[in-house]
């Protein structure tokens, strides 16, 4: 039987349609068709060459994956979309942030966090993901239906890779879908797309020049190499050190902040000897720190959640110290399992993948 791909697989229907004499300067039509026209057939795509209709019908789907459930958080800004793929929507009102000890401008923003795999190789001991290991990665055009199915619900202002998955294990693709989503018909900014990395070394020495002017995040939850094992076994094949030096090149070339993630661990990483450890290792650095509350992912987490307080005093440490704008991150979602790290497939006999969602607002940390 023949497997249909995505039309939003773009190397795929390129490819194709270079080798059977289409111009592709018409793909970009053919993605916006689609985009406003949920339910669409091939044939309902106005001027396009009949080789192009008969090769769309042969190998390709205007899309492979359709909604099953829209499920609203009670905090009324967070959405997941339950699909054949995974996403979550946020929505962050500007003008609940302070900036200078004032009330920011602005208003409501959106942002789509994405997955790029099913399941996840890392095994990190605090995420749902981790649990379920690594089932298979997305395609290019599974990913960008991601935005599809967001983007008919609500104007995506930026797009997180926080979801389900390594986004740098997923390399390939990853760089095609989002060549993508900066252009028709999507046309976002790479200012306004982040991936989130737990510190894929060799794909970290590329990512600048495959996709200038990207934001960076990285995944680095400890501030030495023992406890980053302990807590993030793929941290072993990744050695600190051997990290930093990669981060430093990016940044160097980049000449852009680099975002860090740091999930808050009773007793395990919260301490103040900890906020020192990891504002030693930032100082020579631009970046911008976000702490996150850990999210725990059933009665049998090893973890627990660092209080309020012990937050707070590691912000103080890194701000007043070492001068590092440092963000605790808003929780959202958590009554609809999209909080951070409780994306988990609970139901794969039914093919039900559930969601996480994370993040502020990433405009809000670049300034």
């Amino acid at each position: 039987m023949t497997t249909h791909r995505s039309a939003f697989d773009a190397a795929e229907l390129r490819a194709q349609f270079t080798d059977a004499g289409i111009n592709t300067k018409c793909i970009a039509s053919i993605w916006k068709y689609v985009l406003q026209n949920p339910g669409c057939e091939f044939d309902e795509i106005p001027d396009l060459p009949s080789s192009a209709y008969l090769l769309l019908h042969s190998k390709f789907k205007p899309l492979t994956s359709a909604i099953h459930s829209v499920l609203d958080s009670t905090d009324g800004v967070t959405t997941k979309l339950l699909i054949g793929l995974q996403a979550v929507i946020m929505t962050y009102d500007t003008r609940l942030g302070k900036y200078g000890g004032k009330p920011r401008l602005g208003g409501p923003r959106t942002t789509l966090c994405i997955s790029s795999q099913v399941g996840c190789k890392m095994g990190c001991r605090f995420c749902a993901t981790g649990t379920m290991g690594f089932k298979n990665n997305l395609t290019s055009g599974e990913i960008v239906e991601q935005l599809v199915h967001a983007s008919r619900l609500t104007s995506i202002r930026n797009v997180v890779f926080m979801g389900m998955g390594e986004p740098l294990n997923n390399y390939t693709a990853l760089v095609d879908a989002i060549r993508v989503m900066t252009g028709s018909p999507f046309q976002l900014s790479p200012k306004r797309i982040t991936v989130s990395t737990v510190g894929i070394i060799h794909a970290i020495n590329k990512l600048h020049s495959d996709l200038p002017g990207l934001n960076l995040a990285v995944s680095l939850h400890a501030p030495v190499q023992e406890i980053r094992c302990q807590i993030m076994p793929s941290a072993r094949a990744f050695p600190l050190e051997k990290l930093m030096t990669a981060l430093q090149t990016y940044q160097n070339n980049s000449r852009q902040k680099i975002f860090i993630e740091y999930i808050m661990l009773d007793g395990m990483n919260d301490e103040e000897q900890h906020a020192h450890q990891l504002g030693k290792l930032l100082e020579t650095f631009q970046v911008v720190v976000n702490l996150i509350p850990f999210n725990p992912i059933g009665s049998s987490s090893q973890f627990r959640t660092s209080s309020d307080q012990r937050v707070s005093e590691f912000q103080k440490v890194l701000r007043g110290t070492y001068n590092i704008r440092t963000t605790i991150r808003k929780q959202m979602g958590q009554d609809i399992s999209g909080a951070c790290g409780q994306l988990v497939v609970n139901l794969p006999d039914k093919g039900t993948r559930e969601n996480t969602s994370l993040l502020t607002d990433i405009e809000d940390l670049r300034i």
